[in-house]
């Protein structure tokens, strides 16, 4: 796409091929998705750490997780999530608890209070993209979603557990 111009102002007389619109309309809506999800962490940033909601954000998507499945999602070593998840109980964000399956384990489950976070920051998703969506004209809805759901088809694979691009529930 000719710089300066949106996706819809280029068109097929441009010489610019489908593809190379498409990618550069799919980095322009990636680029306030992100800012959709940055914008909410950052408003909980006071009470939790990046690394943190995505622990939250794990065990809501996941339910109750062991500690060795917090550190694999997170990328970490056994003793940081373990650390991370004792800043949460600490918050009273987290609870730990006997896996009953297995006692050698310890199983991590959210609180009423860490339900109550990971709402709010779904919620505050939910609502910017809400605000953006309802500033397009209704004829565009319907186009937007089919190329949503397709993309995301397309893109196949399993999205992180963690939730940190997460924008609702079920997503």
């Amino acid at each position: 796409m000719t710089p300066g111009r949106t996706a819809d102002e280029a068109g097929p007389d441009d010489g610019e091929p489908a593809e190379a619109r498409a990618v550069d309309a799919a980095l322009a809506a990636a680029n306030v998705l992100m800012r959709v999800a940055a914008r909410s962490v950052l408003e909980v940033e006071d009470l939790v750490t990046t690394p943190q909601l995505r622990v939250l954000m794990l065990i809501a998507l996941s339910g109750p997780q062991n500690l060795g499945a917090v550190a694999a999602e997170l990328g970490v070593h056994a003793s940081n999530a373990t650390r991370t998840c004792e800043k949460l109980v600490q918050a009273g964000l987290i609870v730990r608890s006997e896996d009953p399956s297995d006692r050698r384990y310890t199983l991590v489950a959210l609180t009423p209070g860490g339900s109550e976070l990971v709402e709010h920051v779904l919620g505050r998703r939910r609502a910017a993209m809400q605000e953006v969506l309802t500033a397009m004209p209704g004829d565009d809805l319907a186009l937007v979603a089919s190329a949503f759901e397709r993309f995301a088809a397309a893109a196949g694979g399993e999205p992180t557990r963690d939730g940190r691009f997460l924008l609702a529930m079920g997503s």
